[in-house]
């Protein structure tokens, strides 16, 4: 349960505060996404569960990728730098987010991370949201796409039982695929629980170990950039503005 905003549960958090939460996240989003616009930059809110392999799926980017784009991201977790280390690691500029007793990111963590951002020069922002199929489902980050990330060690019923996060997916990254031959899953089965949950299913099989998929993944990536020349002057003024007053 996130304390911060009672995860839509009215016995913590009354209706009328949820939406107000809510409603300033939006607000809050909707600058984030004209700061991603004006740079001409691809944000991609990625979730999944904890040890649905995230962070080495960006790993396996990163090194398909190579020099061709920049990618810069931020990893949310509740403690540790852990992640954004193995990220910086393998060549995407990466800062953390921390976030104490909450199970998701909110627009304000982003906007705040986008400050101290070490880089503004990239082609693709990876929010590497909280591992959890529940509430990142609900706050807009100011993202162009969301993808997120099932692991075949999961089971194939989780779309069934979190419909919500699957539903707002842009595609699903079905993960770990190389232990499909070590396992008893069943790749139709999931496929047809998200076709019964995603308004348009769009599933890629990935592996980060093998590197299965990895090229149509970013292809699928390089489908959703910005045309060339898309930034805005709108989107670098509000950049500037905003990353050059203090917080408190």
């Amino acid at each position: 349960m996130c304390e911060t905003c009672g995860c839509g549960d009215p016995e913590i958090v009354p209706i009328e505060v949820q939406e107000r939460i809510l409603s300033d996240n939006d607000a809050q989003a909707g600058h984030n996404r004209s700061h991603f616009e004006g740079l001409g930059v691809l944000a991609i809110n990625l979730m999944g569960s904890p040890g649905a392999g995230k962070t080495a799926v960006l790993e396996a980017t990163a090194k398909a990728a190579g020099a061709r784009l920049k990618l810069g991201a931020v990893s949310g977790d509740l403690a540790t730098e852990r992640d954004a280390d193995r990220l910086n690691a393998s060549g995407i500029v990466s800062a953390t987010i921390t976030t104490g007793s909450a199970c998701h990111l909110d627009a304000r963590l982003v906007h705040h991370a986008l400050h101290h951002f070490p880089s503004n020069d990239r082609d693709i922002f990876f929010i590497e949201n909280v591992g959890n199929l529940v509430c990142p489902a609900i706050y807009d980050l100011g993202q162009a796409a969301n993808v997120v990330a099932l692991s075949v060690t999961e089971g194939e019923d989780k779309p069934l039982k979190y419909p919500v996060m699957f539903q707002k997916a842009d595609l699903v990254l079905l993960t770990k695929c190389d232990l499909i031959p070590h396992l008893d899953f069943d790749v139709a089965a999931v496929e047809d629980a998200l076709a019964r949950v995603m308004p348009e299913a769009n599933v890629l099989k990935v592996s980060a170990k093998s590197g299965e998929g990895i090229d149509a993944w970013l292809a699928w990536l390089e489908g959703q950039r910005p045309a060339p020349g898309a930034k805005t002057a709108e989107g670098h003024h509000h950049h500037d503005h905003e990353h050059t007053h203090e917080h408190h």
